[in-house]
């Protein structure tokens, strides 16, 4: 028998509660959504245990949408990205250290404290680097969503492309910093360094621009 702490306990019991919230929306689907020729239900649909390997067919572990955030060398503001935050501009915020791009709205959904949705437009953007660093700590990367970006660019850097994109930056970043014997940080504060990563990842595929 294995026993599990109180927050341990706390977070299996809301995980408990979300496969089964997820479990109802899909008999909801099957038996009770209104369908265009006035029936109810698409008794066909089903989920795929083969797919992701579990006994309900559910994912294997929960999607966590937002997460904690480091405090970086650099964060992303709206007026980075927005749209309507950068009147007479036709493009944002251009970052010499980028190591990538991506194109998304920023998009909030409504909040347990009753905020409204919020849907604000940005143009394709740039992933700094100077997001991926930590202030006070060495030799460690953002790999993730937990970059430095705020609440609100959250929305638009959240997406599983940028993701992707920030995950395999820090992992180029961090094979080249093992070979030359530098930490990450110098290699933003270095130009000649700098050019040789964004280089390195030119040629490995990645959009800077």
């Amino acid at each position: 028998m294995c026993w599990l702490s109180g927050a341990a306990a706390a977070v299996w019991r809301l995980l408990t509660r979300a496969r089964e919230l997820s479990l109802c929306f899909v008999h909801w689907l099957q038996t009770d959504a209104p369908r265009p020729d006035g029936g109810a239900g698409y008794p066909e649909l089903r989920l795929s245990p083969e797919v992701f390997g579990t006994r309900d067919g559910l994912a294997v572990a929960a999607y966590v949408r937002e997460s904690r955030r480091i405090a970086a060398e650099f964060t992303v503001l709206a007026t980075h990205v927005g749209v309507e935050a950068r009147p007479g501009d036709d493009r944002a915020e251009a970052f010499p250290d980028t190591v990538g791009v991506g194109c998304y709205r920023i998009d909030l959904h409504p909040s347990t404290a009753g905020r409204a949705y919020l849907d604000i437009a940005t143009y394709p953007f740039q992933i700094p680097l100077g997001a991926l660093l930590p202030r006070r700590m060495d030799n460690l990367l953002a790999a993730d969503k937990c970059l430095g970006v705020t609440h609100v660019t959250n929305g638009c850097y959240r997406l599983h492309p940028v993701e992707w994109n920030v995950g395999e930056a820090a992992g180029a970043l961090a094979a080249l910093c093992v070979t030359h014997r530098v930490s990450p940080r110098a290699v933003r504060g270095n130009r000649a360094l700098l050019t040789d990563f964004q280089r390195r990842l030119v040629s490995m595929g990645f959009q800077l621009n």
